[in-house]
């Protein structure tokens, strides 16, 4: 008997952001588990019809760019979310499919005002902002199989001594005064700034993770846990 490895579709691409590099890093994290990723560009020609594959990952940063920012980008990444893209993401959740959203996600499809409600929460213009670059610290809740019994180590004069992880630190972005839904249930925040949340939707699981503006994002180890375990949750493991 054959094993089918998990696939994983990553809608990629945008301004401001090594989308090509932090997909790659995305992709292998999810790798570690068994995850087959599939990146591409091309978010309407992908998601014509609702994706073969248990998990979408949109790791991108589209939208219509009306605004003055960004002008000299706009022909070649501006987006306007057609319906069957619309269609094909609800098909894929209602099919018990699942999807991981990171980053500037909260940012996409700003023409199709179910994407907050989908995603659980939404980057505002004029309202949401983030401090520059660099450590952020970061702190674990608990309710949940993305974080509880996360476990770490540390080496101390040759010994090793197991701990429960409970808090981190990731060179980031930390994404702020995002219009969260009252029914979200943060599961990771950093100065009260909410980062991380899972909820189900439509029939599918949804995971937003705020951080991963860089590779630098996918180099820290608790993080690239995180990520693993909220793609065995997202695919029903």
């Amino acid at each position: 008997m054959v094993l089918l490895m998990p696939r994983n579709l990553i809608l990629s691409g945008g301004v401001a952001h090594d989308f090509p590099a932090t997909s790659a890093a995305l992709a292998g994290v999810l790798a570690e588990i068994g995850v087959e990723s599939e990146i591409t560009e091309d978010v309407a020609g992908a998601l014509a019809e609702p994706p073969r594959a248990g998990l979408v990952t949109v790791n991108a940063f589209r939208w219509r760019m009306d605004g003055d920012d960004f002008a000299d980008e706009r022909d070649r990444w501006r987006f306007e979310t057609p319906d069957s893209v619309r269609q094909a993401l609800l098909a894929h959740l209602a099919g018990g499919g699942g999807l991981l959203a990171v980053h500037t996600a909260s940012l996409c499809f700003d023409d199709w005002p179910e994407w907050a409600g989908i995603l659980g929460g939404a980057w505002r213009w004029g309202e949401s902002y983030h401090p520059p670059i660099g450590p952020a610290r970061v702190r674990l809740g608990a309710g949940h199989p993305v974080v509880d019994g996360l476990d770490g180590f540390e080496v101390t004069d040759f010994e090793v001594t197991d701990f429960e992880v409970t808090d981190f630190e990731v060179i980031d972005e930390v994404y702020s005064d995002l219009d969260v839904l009252p029914d979200v249930k943060p599961l990771a925040y950093s100065d009260d700034q909410p980062l991380l949340w899972a909820r189900t939707v439509a029939g599918g699981r949804v995971v937003y993770d705020a951080l991963g503006h860089d590779t630098r994002s996918y180099e820290n180890p608790v993080r690239r846990t995180l990520l693993r375990r909220a793609a065995r949750w997202l695919l029903g493991d």
